[in-house]
């Protein structure tokens, strides 16, 4: 980003929902690409995990594309994930998103700033 670009709100643009090699790709990175969204794409293999992570400041949408598998947050029974849903989970959630079939599972997240801290 240049000393032009600074203030500059970002661009609209088209992104390409293939993976590399280790099954993830971001797609927003955050500004100056966004105003502050992120997100990205990834595939699980069969019984395959992303990981234990927060969610921290944000809030994150999960859109299943391909596959089965569940979002696994504290607090909450397992939600299952497939084609055609989604998974919503607010700002300071412990999750993991699990592949539980025996395809790969492909799926979109959204991460975005909270503009106001929750109660």
């Amino acid at each position: 980003m240049t000393e032009s670009d600074a203030g500059r709100p970002p661009d609209p643009c088209v992104l390409q929902l293939t993976v590399g090699a280790d099954g993830r790709r971001t797609l927003l990175g955050g500004p100056p690409q966004t105003a502050g969204m992120r997100s990205g794409v990834v595939v699980l293999p069969p019984g395959g995990s992303v990981g234990r992570h927060t969610t921290g400041l944000r809030e994150e949408l999960i859109v299943g594309l391909e596959g089965r598998g569940e979002v696994r947050a504290d607090g909450a029974p397992p939600l299952a994930l497939s084609s055609g849903t989604a998974a919503y989970l607010p700002p300071h959630r412990e999750h993991d998103v699990v592949n539980t079939s025996d395809r790969p599972l492909r799926y979109l997240y959204v991460v975005a700033p909270v503009a106001v801290e929750p109660r």
